[in-house]
């Protein structure tokens, strides 16, 4: 006791000499990074009563059926460690799904990992394959989590803007193709797109393939919402172009898939020796995920039902977001795929687009995120994303307020 009592003083003594505060003792790696504008927005519309619009999780439970399973798995004993890569009945369950879907083989064994949701895949795959002073190439707007990752990494982020044209957002693939440099190391894409709500056709993964033909260059595809493509339109995977495939790690996400962003589980495609580096860093990561989701999951998936009806399921929740809001003062722009809508409010205010969220929750009771806050330098557009993953008595209480404006 006395002892410990003698180090606490020393060291007390030691720091009040040496005029170093705790706060000192550490150089932030990410010295940018702040709150992010999805907790901030949420805590906004919690402190005045707003509906919450903003952040994209859904507001309504999964299938009871999913529950079960989940709930059989923990009876069956399926509560230890699974190994490193995910449950063999999972990584087979994945491996047939993504065979029916794009006529696309992985090997269950050595080319398909489970992973603590797909945030991680992505640190994951940045962290295997980027080496610092590596560029890596991100599309913006974009998912907040790509560029603070790459950093991490030691990676440069090598920004490449969306055209904006006629109200529709689209990847300018020349202007992608002037920013590769010799230290390009991967291009990190994502479709269908957050926040936009656009999707690849294949006429932009053919545009992709004559890019990076003949280059080492890497990609890596966030596709967690894939299930979630509208108007009869197909999502057009990474998986099914062979030729970019092979240089790949493909990403989803079973939270978006099957309305249970809580349990944080989704998946990695890749080829096997990509597999292997991304396994190495996997292990020391998380090294595995939960066993009884993952076992629950897997016999869930048996009924593709599940993932085949999602688009009409949430297509049918845009198709009321939209048809609300057609007559109003905002301006709706394409809505692809996703769950989100964003709108221009132009006719309305010539607020910033977070002054304008920040009004929105604060006076009219509807939380939203401003779609600046998915750019590097904040570019203005007028533009505000909503969440349509919500109840319908959620989103017509929503609507009737937006409605009034």
């Amino acid at each position: 006791m006395l002892s410990s009592l003698f180090g606490y003083y020393l060291n007390s003594y030691f720091l009040s000499f040496m005029q170093i505060t705790p706060s000192g003792l550490i150089e932030s790696k990410l010295p940018a990074v702040k709150t992010t504008i999805f907790s901030s927005m949420s805590q906004l519309a919690q402190q005045h009563q707003a509906i919450n619009l903003g952040q994209g999780f859904p507001d309504f439970d999964c299938d009871p059926a999913l529950i079960d399973s989940v709930h059989q798995a923990m009876l069956a004993g399926h509560n230890q460690y699974p190994p490193m890569p995910g449950t063999p009945v999972l990584r087979q369950a994945i491996a047939t799904k993504v065979n029916a879907l794009y006529h696309a083989h992985y090997d269950a064994d050595t080319e398909i990992t489970v992973t603590a949701g797909a945030t991680q895949a992505i640190m994951t795959s940045i962290l295997a394959c980027v080496h610092p002073g590596d560029e890596v190439i991100v599309i913006e707007p974009a998912y907040d989590s790509y560029i603070p990752t790459i950093q991490l990494a030691g990676g440069i982020p090598v920004l490449v803007g969306m055209r904006f044209e006629n109200n529709r957002f689209s990847v300018d693939w020349d202007l992608l193709a002037s920013k590769i440099s010799p230290k390009t190391r991967c291009i990190l894409i994502n479709s269908p797109h957050n926040p936009t709500g656009m999707s690849f056709s294949k006429e932009d993964l053919a545009s992709l393939a004559n890019i990076l033909r003949d280059t080492r260059i890497l990609l890596i595809s966030d596709e967690v919402y894939e299930h979630m493509v509208f108007d009869g339109k197909q999502h057009h995977s990474v998986a099914s172009h062979a030729e970019l495939a092979q240089r790949s790690f493909i990403i989803s996400s079973f939270g978006k898939t099957y309305h249970v962003t809580g349990w944080k589980v989704g998946y990695v495609l890749a080829p096997k020796l990509l597999t292997a580096e991304f396994r190495k860093v996997h292990q020391f990561n998380v090294f595995t995920v939960n066993t009884p989701m993952q076992v629950g999951i897997a016999h869930f998936m048996q009924d593709h039902r599940h993932h085949l009806q999602l688009p009409d399921f949430y297509q049918q929740k845009r198709d009321v977001f939209r048809n609300a809001l057609a007559n109003s003062k905002f301006k709706l722009l394409p809505c692809d795929g996703t769950y989100f809508q964003c709108v221009d409010y132009s006719a309305i205010s010539d607020q910033t687009e977070l002054e304008f969220a920040t009004w929105l929750t604060t006076e009219i009771g509807v939380a939203a995120i401003p779609v600046s806050a998915f750019y590097q330098e904040q570019k203005q557009n007028k533009l505000v994303r909503f969440c349509f993953a919500k109840k319908t008595e959620t989103l017509n209480a929503a609507l009737k307020r937006l409605q009034q404006i």
